[in-house]
């Protein structure tokens, strides 16, 4: 009886950790309002999605398949780039990972490797999954996630504040008034690079 109620606790312990683990964001970015010039991404006459991944985060899978989702919602609407990190010294390969192949196969996005995390840094991000929208006068009008929680799929905050952006592309008379910045949580791993993993010798 009492090696069964110490299972018991130690089961609802674990999920109870689970569950918190599951429900802790990682650290928000620090995104430039106005669109970095010194980023390698090109604007056209779309607003633009930016998704900066670490390629060996399993949290990122969920936001994955949330940004298919989404790009099926905004129907060719928005200009999507995924920015893979990649590390100085990392071995040959070590961004080609699962989550770039599915990347690369979703219709309307582009992907990208971020030498050194270099895009990252110009967007101020800092966790896998982050995703910033600009509009088309490159103004910043959300950042955050688009999952419900680290590893969840499901519809989420993030992904109507996205569509509800695209579909009112000029909220403000004056292009060069500020925009509202709709904002949410982001679930992922931190993008700074684990050390040892994947390093070439």
């Amino acid at each position: 009886m009492l090696a069964g109620v110490l299972w018991l606790a130690t089961v609802l312990v674990g999920m109870g950790m689970l569950w918190a683990y599951a429900q802790k964001p990682g650290s928000a970015a620090h995104a430039p309002t106005t669109w970095p010039a010194e980023t390698r991404i090109p604007r056209g006459g779309r607003p633009v999605l930016v998704m900066l991944v670490h390629p060996h985060c399993p949290c990122t899978r969920a936001s994955m398949a949330e940004l298919a989702r989404l790009m099926a919602r905004l129907e060719h609407r928005v200009d999507a780039w995924v920015l893979f990190l990649k590390p100085k010294g990392t071995a040959a390969g070590w961004e080609k990972t699962d989550l770039r192949t599915r990347a690369a196969e979703i219709p309307g996005v582009h992907v990208l490797d971020d030498e050194d995390g270099r895009e990252a840094a110009l967007f101020g991000a800092s966790t896998s999954g982050q995703a910033l929208l600009y509009d088309v006068t490159g103004r910043l009008r959300f950042a955050g996630g688009i999952t419900i929680a680290r590893g969840h799929e499901g519809d989420s905050l993030g992904q109507a504040l996205i569509a509800a952006a695209v579909a009112d592309p000029h909220p403000a008379p004056d292009p060069s008034a500020p925009a509202q910045v709709g904002s949410t949580a982001v679930y992922g791993c931190a993008l700074a690079d684990p050390p040892a993993l994947g390093k070439a010798p």
